[in-house]
This record gives structure tokens, C-alpha cells and sequence, in this order.
């Protein structure tokens, strides 16, 4: 990373989503060189390009200049204007790809965003679509972003062929509120979302029994899995349909899961660590802290890039020091007090 002026350069096409968000949030551009430079195929890939397009539609003023190998973007932001807005994902990556840094975004825009979005519904490499309606969207409710935040799925698609849509709304916040998140609780409930698409309704009802709609193009299912704790904190889990796995084996593979995101303990699991921690620095002016697990790979170049474009650092202790089995952290951060001035220029 080198920064020149207020232009922030990285090199290499991993944690592209959220070097895109933090640009836009931040207003300072960005600059991507070295994209799968020796890589057989060099360059942005088609769901890269495509959520580029995206940034471009829920923006305005925003300049995106590809060179002409693809190895190498520049991102100049501009306002984040929301309102209606329709978006054809390719079928390499599911619509949690596109979403997930979408939801970043949204509550800072001009307008209510209201985006139709379809593609693929779930896979193995994204949040699928349930569980961002039931996971992610109550852990951005925590920063007071909560009146009119919708999640609709009008229609399921499976890979490879996907046909799912799905309708997110979101409204807009002057501010994000800051939080104390430190006590887990205990565990009070465990949910779980099974659908099965083009295939017999008997897969559903196979994999609830492991464990305890319109349909898009391609056949499959899955099976989401969320357990919620007496203070509101939110583990979640999830397996999609693999060729040659039975649908007990899907469940079995959600179920271990989840308990494994458990044992890890703390307020907020793995999946959702880089959405708490970015809203955690848009924070009004005070100290927000959170308890969570150990940070992942891509948390811990999160924090750095946070404090590329923010300045902001956090303090990571260790919940309890004395005790030796203990790994998790409580993570605190002076709030950048960022107000949506989008929103003021409505």
C-alpha cells in the first residue's frame, strides 16, 4: 500500500469489495494495480467489472477507469445517490457478493435505496440471500439503521443457471449510532431457512429432520441456520447442495457449523466481523466496543485499510487475560463521526 496526496494505491485483486467501500465512504480514491497480473488469464473478472457497474449505479460522479489488460483500476467517488436500481449479476458469483458491500453504502445515500438485484441465490462462496436477511440486516439494526431495512427474496435461483431476484431496501441514516456490544448471552434459539428449488419439497423436509416458493432456473437447495443469544447476538451457518451429497449430509455440514461459530463465542461470528468494524468507525464521536472471535486474514488487512482511509485505529484486548483458554477479543475504536452529507444535499 502507498499512498500519494490523498490517492490510496494497493496491489492485487484480493479484498476488492471493500477497498471499493471504503473509498466511496472515505471520498478518497483508490487506485488497483497488479490485478492476477501473472495469472494465465490476467485481469478483472466479469463479477468484478459487474460490481463496478453497481458502485456507478448507486453513485453519482463517481469515475472508474480500467486500463486496457484490466490489471489495473482507479476509483474516483463520488456522492452516493441510492433511489431505484436494477442489477443483472453474471452468473460466476452469487447476489451476497454484490450485497454485501452494497450494504456498506446504502444507509449513507442520497436516497432510500431500493435495488433489484438477481443472479444466483446461494452458493458456496457467498452469503447467501437468507442469510443476509436474517443475520446481516439485524447487525446493522444494532447501528440504529433499522426503519424500512428490507430484504425480499421474489424468487430463488440455484447455480448454474441462477433466475433469482431478490429486492433490498434500505433507508437513510444522518448517522451511525455508536455501540457496547460486550456480553454474548447464552444461547435462547436456533433458527433455520430450508428451501429447496426444481427438486422434490421431500429434500427440505430430509435435511430439518437431520438437523432438528417460485423457483429460478437450476435445481438445488440449502439449508441457513441462525442462533440467536439472550442478548441479541447472532452466529450463523449455511450449506448448499453439492453433486453426489445427500441432503443429510448438507444439514450435517450447517449444523457443525454453526456449533463450531459458537465455541468461538463473542457478540458477533467470523462472517460479519468486517460489516460491524467498518460501522463501528462511522460511528458518531465517542468509543464503540464490540466483542468478537479472533480476527480472520481478511479482518486483520480490513483494519489496516481502515487505517488507510480513516486514520482510525482500534485496540484489541484480550477479553479475560488471566484465563489462558480464552480467545476472545474486545475490539474498541474512536468513532470518525461521519455524517451522510449526501443525505443534507436532498
Amino acid at each position: 500500500m502507498a499512498q500519494a496526496g490523498s490517492l490510496i494505491h494497493y496491489s492485487g485483486h484480493q479484498y476488492f469489495r471493500h477497498r471499493l467501500a471504503l473509498s466511496i465512504l472515505s471520498g478518497k480514491p483508490v487506485k488497483i494495480d497488479k490485478i492476477r497480473s501473472d495469472d494465465k488469464n490476467p485481469g478483472l473478472r466479469d463479477y468484478e467489472i459487474s460490481l463496478l457497474r453497481l458502485m456507478e449505479k448507486i453513485t453519482n460522479g463517481t469515475v472508474i477507469e480500467i486500463s486496457i489488460t484490466g490489471t489495473a483500476i482507479l476509483l474516483k467517488p463520488g456522492i452516493i445517490s441510492g433511489g431505484p436500481v436494477v442489477h443483472d449479476c453474471p452468473l460466476s458469483r452469487s447476489i451476497g457478493y454484490f450485497l454485501e458491500a452494497v450494504i456498506l453504502l446504502a444507509p449513507f445515500a442520497k436516497k432510500p435505496l431500493q435495488l433489484t438485484i438477481r443472479g444466483i441465490t446461494s452458493d458456496d462462496n457467498d452469503l447467501s440471500a437468507d442469510l443476509i436477511r436474517i443475520a446481516s440486516l439485524p447487525h446493522l439494526q444494532l447501528f440504529g439503521i433499522a426503519d424500512g431495512l428490507e430484504l425480499r427474496i421474489k424468487r430463488r435461483g440455484a447455480p448454474p443457471a441462477g433466475g433469482g431476484e431478490v429486492q433490498f431496501l434500505c433507508p437513510v441514516v444522518k448517522q451511525a449510532k455508536t455501540i457496547n456490544f460486550t456480553e454474548p448471552g447464552k444461547i435462547k434459539r436456533i433458527r433455520g431457512i430450508a428451501h429447496a428449488v426444481r427438486v422434490s419439497p421431500q429434500f427440505s423436509n430430509r435435511m430439518i429432520e437431520s438437523c432438528r416458493d417460485e423457483s429460478g432456473k437450476s435445481p438445488g437447495y440449502a439449508l441457513t441456520l441462525v442462533a440467536e443469544s439472550t442478548t441479541s447476538a447472532i452466529h450463523c451457518a449455511e450449506a448448499t447442495s453439492r453433486p453426489g451429497v445427500s441432503p443429510e449430509d448438507i444439514a450435517l455440514d450447517a449444523t457443525r457449523s454453526l456449533l463450531s461459530e459458537i465455541e468461538r463465542g463473542g457478540c458477533v461470528d467470523q462472517k460479519h466481523q468486517s460489516l460491524v468494524l467498518i460501522m463501528m468507525v462511522l460511528g458518531s464521536e465517542d468509543v464503540s466496543r464490540c466483542r468478537m472471535a479472533e480476527p480472520t486474514p481478511r479482518t486483520i488487512q480490513l483494519l489496516r485499510d481502515i487505517k488507510d482511509f480513516f486514520g482510525t485505529s482500534f485496540k484489541i484486548v484480550a477479553v479475560d487475560p488471566s484465563d489462558p483458554d480464552c480467545t476472545q477479543l474486545l475490539y474498541s475504536c474512536y468513532g470518525t463521526g461521519y455524517v451522510n452529507a449526501n443525505r443534507t444535499l436532498a
